[in-house]
This record gives structure tokens, sequence and C-alpha cells, in this order.
């Protein structure tokens, strides 16, 4: 499941990833995404993973399409998290999801929103 952040404004748009994600989570997640880069044209992006489980087999594939079809508008991007596989994931949002990606701890959640903001 994707939660919207409040500190979302602007060009710049967040989501706590929490549990398990299903294809209907990017069902919901593609059309706000899509308003945002129509009104922005390029955006930057927060996904803070701390509560996030997995991913199911099935979303796989709108995972990939989600990343194909925001990949030029996604100026950076940045993953939040404690868990070294979730610091592992950052290099590969670089070619797939972002222009520019970076990995924050969770204490440092603050440091990745005024990173997004610079």
């Amino acid at each position: 499941m994707f939660e919207k952040l409040a500190e979302s404004s602007g060009n710049i748009l967040g989501y706590k990833v929490k549990g398990v994600v299903k294809v209907s989570d990017y069902e919901k997640l593609v059309p706000e995404v899509e308003s945002l880069a129509e009104k922005e044209g390029h955006f930057r992006m927060l996904l803070d993973l701390g509560v996030f489980k997995s991913e199911e087999v099935r979303a796989w594939l709108p995972d990939l399409k989600f990343g194909l079809r925001f990949r030029g508008k996604i100026d950076k991007m940045a993953l939040v998290g404690d868990k070294k596989w979730e610091e592992w994931l950052t290099p590969l949002a670089r070619p797939f999801y972002a222009r520019d990606a970076r990995f924050f701890h969770s204490s440092e959640i603050a440091k990745a929103w005024e990173w997004l903001r610079e």
C-alpha cells in the first residue's frame, strides 16, 4: 500500500510504502503520479520503506511499467529505510525509476526531504 505523506507539496511527492504491495496499489498510485507529472512536468519522489514488507509477484510488472512510464519525469528519488537490501536497491532506481536516487536511513528522513527540495 502507498500512503501519501503530508510533506508532499508542489513537485515533490512522498509515500510511505506499507505491508505487501499489490497490483491494486499501482492502480491507485499511477493516476495520482500521472496527474502530478501533467501539472508539474518533472517531479521528485520519496519512498519511505520503513514498514514495507514485500511486493506480490503479480505486482512486479506494474512496478516495472511505473518505472518505464515515469523514469524521464522523476528527477530525484529518495529511498528511506533501515535494511541493507533497501540500500542496495538504490542503484537500481537510477536506470529504472529516476535520474538521481539516494538512500537515507529512517533517522535521516528530514535530510531526504531537504535533498529533494534542493
